[in-house]
C-alpha cells in the first residue's frame, strides 16, 4: 500500500471513530440534559406524580374524588351517588387504571381517606414500594399489600434508594375545625378492611425531602409544619399546603418561606375542592386562595415562581 493510501486510510479511520466518539458524546449529552428535567404531574389534593427519567414517585394520589355528603363543597351538576362518611370507601379502579400505570414509590404523608383511600388498590396494582406511618402500614395491610411493599416510618428516617432519596420529617396536621381540631388515634394492629371513609384515620402525619437527581421536592400533605423541623432544608421546589386553615395559624407563609430558605420554585398542594370530579371548575380556589398566595410570597421571596398546578396537567421544571 502507498503511503498515500495508508494516510487516506488513517485518516477515513480517524474520521470514522471521530463520528463515534462525538454521536455517543452527543447522546450521553442529552441523556443528561433530559434527567435535568423533573416533571410533576397534579392529580388533585395533595396527590402528585413526579418524574425525573429514572424514578417515578406518587405522593397521596387521591383519585376517585368521592362525592362526599351534601355540603356546599358538592355541586348540584354531579350525578354522581353521594358517599357518607359512614360508608365503605370504594376506589374508582376505571379512572385510577387510566391515570396511572407505573410507580416506584408512594409516599404517605397521613392516613385520611383523601391521602390514602387509593392507595391499597394503587400499590396492589403497580408493586410500588409504600412509605407511611404504622398506622398508614397497617390499613394496607388490612387490604393484603404485603410487608416487603411497606417502609414503617415515624419522621427522622433518611433512606437511600436506588436513583433516589428521601427524609422523613414530623409534623402535624392542619388546624382544622378553627383550630380546635385533634385525633391521636393510631392503628397499632391491623384494621378489619374494607374500611369505612371514617375509618382511615390520620394516624400521626408526615412531611417528606424527596431527593431526584437533579432536584429536591419538599412536599407537604397538610396546611400545618413543625419549624423546628424543618431547619436547615433547603428545597428548590416546595409543594406548599395552601388553604383557609393556614389563615388561622401565626405568619404561615412569612414563616415557612423564611424556614426552607425561599425556595426557588413553590407549587401550592391541597387547595382544591375535592368533592368534585376532574373537569369541574376549581377557579374559585384559584382565586379566593392561590392569587393571593402567589402575590403574598412575591412580596416576601420576589425571586421565588408560585406555579398554579392544574388537574392533570404537568408542569415541566428544568
Amino acid at each position: 500500500m502507498s503511503p498515500i493510501n495508508k494516510k487516506n486510510k488513517f485518516n477515513n479511520t480517524a474520521s470514522f471513530v471521530s463520528c463515534i466518539f462525538l454521536i455517543v458524546f452527543s447522546f450521553s449529552f442529552l441523556a443528561s440534559a433530559q434527567n435535568k428535567e423533573i416533571q410533576l404531574k397534579y392529580f388533585g389534593t395533595a396527590g402528585w406524580e413526579i418524574k425525573d427519567g429514572n424514578i417515578t414517585v406518587i405522593i397521596d394520589p387521591y383519585i376517585s374524588r368521592l362525592k362526599l355528603g351534601t355540603g356546599p363543597g358538592v355541586s348540584p351538576d354531579d350525578n354522581r351517588k353521594t358517599v357518607e362518611r359512614s360508608d365503605i370507601f370504594v376506589s374508582d379502579t376505571l379512572l385510577i387504571d387510566s391515570l396511572i400505570t407505573k410507580a416506584d414509590f408512594i409516599l404517605a404523608h397521613h392516613s385520611h381517606f383523601d391521602h390514602l383511600g387509593d392507595v391499597p388498590y394503587i400499590a396492589r396494582k403497580t408493586g410500588a414500594k409504600v412509605i407511611g406511618t404504622e398506622t398508614t402500614c397497617n390499613i394496607l395491610r388490612a387490604y393484603g399489600i404485603p410487608d416487603e411493599q411497606l417502609y414503617p416510618v415515624k419522621g427522622g428516617e433518611d433512606y437511600q434508594f436506588e436513583n433516589f432519596s428521601v427524609q422523613v420529617i414530623p409534623t402535624i396536621h392542619s388546624a382544622l375545625n378553627d383550630k380546635h381540631y385533634i385525633d391521636n388515634r393510631t392503628y397499632s394492629e391491623v384494621p378489619q378492611a374494607p374500611l369505612k371513609v371514617s375509618e382511615f384515620i390520620e394516624g400521626g402525619s408526615l412531611m417528606f425531602l424527596a431527593r431526584f437527581a437533579n432536584h429536591t421536592v419538599l412536599t407537604m400533605g397538610s396546611m400545618n409544619f413543625v419549624e423546628r423541623e424543618l431547619v436547615g432544608q433547603e428545597p428548590d421546589i416546595l409543594l406548599a399546603g395552601v388553604n383557609r386553615s393556614q389563615l388561622g395559624l401565626y405568619k404561615y407563609n412569612e414563616r415557612l418561606l423564611a424556614v426552607t430558605n425561599y425556595p426557588k420554585i413553590i407549587i401550592p398542594t391541597h387547595w382544591d375542592n375535592f368533592r368534585l370530579p376532574y373537569g369541574f371548575s376549581q377557579q374559585s380556589g384559584v382565586e379566593q386562595k392561590l392569587i393571593p398566595f402567589q402575590q403574598d410570597v412575591k412580596r416576601l421571596s420576589p425571586d421565588t415562581r408560585v406555579l398554579i398546578p392544574e388537574h392533570l396537567k404537568t408542569l415541566t421544571i428544568e
